[in-house]
């Protein structure tokens, strides 16, 4: 099986960590991956963007036109990228930031989580990108929830490893909400 996952937003959301953190997931469980991560020079709050692409088999090009799943962490990149997702994809959608009443996107199903909310809630904004992973794996089914959390001591410096217990919280909780 392959999958692929586009995640965009600025920079200081986490958009490399998270493509970072499903990568070393995906190779807990023995899947091929592919990162590709990009983002502007300009300064923090730039535009940040990652593509990951995983298999049993050969991953192919990191680059991919139009994504199984992406996930949106700011207005300009859901402006920029949301119709581009596959038909038959997901798009989840930080619905904290994202005002996507009046845009149709027929034939990919659209996810609304609030994700700076529950990152705020969960007592630091900064694990917008943990709950944007736990969606993705909740809406996916690509990866298990303990591959996240064991791929956590590799995409994290040890100096933040006392934080892993929060992260994993922040992960269940984008899950929960897009489980709703």
């Amino acid at each position: 099986m392959r999958y692929d996952v586009f995640f965009a937003g600025y920079g200081g959301q986490g958009v490399l960590l998270a493509g970072n953190l499903l990568s070393y997931a995906a190779i807990h469980e023995g899947k091929n991956v592919s990162f590709f991560p990009a983002y502007g020079v300009e300064k923090r709050g730039g535009a940040a963007m990652c593509t990951v692409v995983f298999a049993d088999g050969d991953t192919g090009s990191p680059v991919v036109g139009n994504p199984s799943v992406s996930v949106l962490l700011n207005q300009l990149s859901f402006d920029k990228y949301a119709a581009k997702v596959k038909q038959g994809g997901i798009c989840i959608v930080n619905s904290s930031l994202i005002n996507c009443d009046e845009v149709d996107l027929p034939g990919i199903e659209v996810v609304l989580v609030p994700m700076n909310q529950i990152a705020l809630e969960m007592g630091d904004v900064r694990m917008v990108n943990m709950v944007a992973c736990g969606a993705y794996i909740e809406k996916s089914g690509a990866l298990q929830s303990k591959s996240l959390e064991a791929a956590l001591k590799k995409a994290l410096p040890e100096r933040n490893h006392k934080l892993i217990p929060a992260n994993v919280k922040a992960m269940e909780a984008g899950a929960l909400a897009a489980r709703a």
